[in-house]
């Protein structure tokens, strides 16, 4: 039978990339849409490893059932490190297009525009909890492109990827150097503990 694991997300895009992430591992993910009483979920922590943790913990202490979690976002080192643990909610629109405007608009006239996608990962279960990062290195575009993805994708050049944005990767592509399929990669260690 196999283990399943509420997801701490109702974004489309994570349940997807985390269920081909984690599918090969017999894990199944139950979609925070069938705790529709959950609400929202808090995010309050400084780092992404806090945020993490404290979605996980919510939701597995209001079902429960065992709970990963993840928060993500992108740090751009000439903005120290922003848009950082806010990086969904950049702009007061908090839409993905929103936030590149404003981030390509910080960079104008910047040359260094080294940055990375970071994801942490939070999972907690009867047995306990822990977390764990992955990311992804490269830098800032000039201008969104690619179709893929979503987010800050269209305008993150990943080193592994040199002169095309997440965007512009398929999703094995993605999934194969992405901050999450990292950080997804290295979950059977922390799952074989937990579960």
């Amino acid at each position: 039978m196999p283990v399943e694991l509420v997801l701490a997300s109702n974004n489309a895009h994570k349940l997807d990339e985390f269920g081909r992430i984690l599918q090969p591992l017999g894990v199944r993910l139950r979609p925070l849409a069938d705790f529709p009483e959950l609400g929202d979920i808090p995010e309050t922590q400084p780092t992404f490893e806090g945020n993490a943790l404290q979605k996980a913990r919510y939701v597995f202490d209001r079902t429960g059932l065992p709970c990963l979690a993840d928060d993500s976002g992108l740090e751009v080192d000439a903005l120290g490190g922003a848009p950082g643990v806010r990086s969904k909610r950049y702009t007061p629109e908090a839409t993905a297009a929103s936030n590149n405007r404003r981030l390509l608009r910080e960079l104008r006239g910047v040359d260094q525009r080294a940055a990375r996608f970071v994801c942490a990962l939070g999972v907690v279960t009867p047995k306990g909890e822990a977390s764990l990062r992955g990311t992804v290195e490269g830098a800032i575009g000039d201008a969104p492109r690619g179709h893929h993805g979503f987010g800050y994708d269209p305008i993150f050049l990943p080193d592994d990827a040199p002169g095309r944005t997440m965007a512009e990767l398929s999703p094995a592509e993605k999934d194969a150097i992405s901050h999450r399929g990292r950080a997804g990669r290295r979950l059977p260690e922390l799952l074989e503990r937990l579960l």
